[in-house]
């Protein structure tokens, strides 16, 4: 089985199949957030620290980190994030950016291994980001669509996949460092978004040998109660072999479906990790698991 590993200074955490599922923290990320782009855009990072402990506390494995403002000082406001996020956290990080220029001050400051957040199929971004994620050793998210834009047809986003792949080893970046992003749409305009990234996902593992991920809140765009959709949405494509996607882990509703989705696929050991978050605690008198009677000691004053 393929295993992608990624590593902080100090952590090392594996995506693969035969591993618990990956959650990216998403919430780093200045776009549609107006008050955190003008936050970051004068130097107050306080937000990204709050939301970097919040992310990881409600269950994050891993963390993107994002920068993108207009008008702003990108490679230097990401250098900075990705260096306040690594002083406070010991997670390992996404450096999220289409600036190549972003990427490499990110790369620059990084200590560890990082995934590289992203490259796409138009062979110009391939032949500026590749080079960068090999001279950084990093692993990089590869997201399937290229010059013709995201295609609606589940074989040729499996092509412009199976592109990248090859270009990376080119680089000397083996298949187990890149992770697919097989696109998921709006399941409001497309009514089988679903299901191709279902069908896709099974190939990508088998004939590309490559972990997957994917934007997960993207399917529910545009729609009421999304967390329901989205929490669906991620048990059903862990099932089908999605390893890790990008979203929002401060959702309960979205967790308890990721968690009971590794239960089910065998890859929570005893599901200690379900009873840890869910168990509820043996109320006074009840017997406890070892025969003894469970009290409350008071206090000394």
């Amino acid at each position: 089985m393929t295993n992608t590993v990624i590593s902080s200074a100090t952590r090392e955490h594996i995506i693969g199949p035969d591993h618990p599922f990956t959650i990216i923290g998403e919430r780093i990320n200045p776009t549609g957030r107006k008050i955190l782009a003008e936050e970051m855009k004068a130097g107050d990072f306080s937000r990204v620290e709050a939301d970097a402990l919040a992310q990881v506390a409600a269950g994050a494995q891993m963390l993107d980190v994002n920068a993108g403002i207009p008008l702003a000082d990108e490679p230097a406001l990401l250098a900075q994030a990705i260096t306040l996020v690594q002083s406070i956290t010991d997670v390992p990080l996404s450096i999220d950016s289409s600036i190549i220029e972003a990427l490499e001050a990110g790369l620059g400051v990084y200590q560890g291994k990082a995934l590289v957040n992203s490259v796409t199929g138009e062979d110009e971004v391939l032949e500026r980001v590749l080079p960068l994620v090999a001279k950084y050793n990093a692993a990089v998210v590869a997201i399937s669509n290229d010059e013709t834009g995201i295609s609606e047809d589940p074989e040729e986003r499996f092509k412009v996949a199976k592109k990248i792949v090859e270009r990376a080893a080119d680089f000397g970046i083996p298949a187990s460092d890149v992770v697919i992003d097989p696109l998921v749409m709006p399941i409001g305009a497309m009514r089988f978004a679903g299901r191709q990234v279902f069908d896709i996902l099974g190939r990508i593992r088998k004939e590309l040998g490559c972990n997957t991920t994917c934007g997960a809140s993207n399917v529910s765009f545009g729609l009421p109660e999304r967390n329901g959709i989205n929490g669906a949405f991620l048990s059903m494509a862990i099932s089908s072999g999605m390893t890790s996607a990008i979203t929002n882990p401060v959702h309960e509703e979205v967790m308890r479906s990721v968690m009971a989705a590794d239960v089910l696929m065998g890859n929570d050991a005893d599901c200690l990790a379900w009873i840890r978050k869910y168990r509820a605690p043996a109320a006074e008198g009840e017997v406890g698991a070892r025969g003894r009677r469970t009290s409350r000691r008071k206090r000394p004053s």
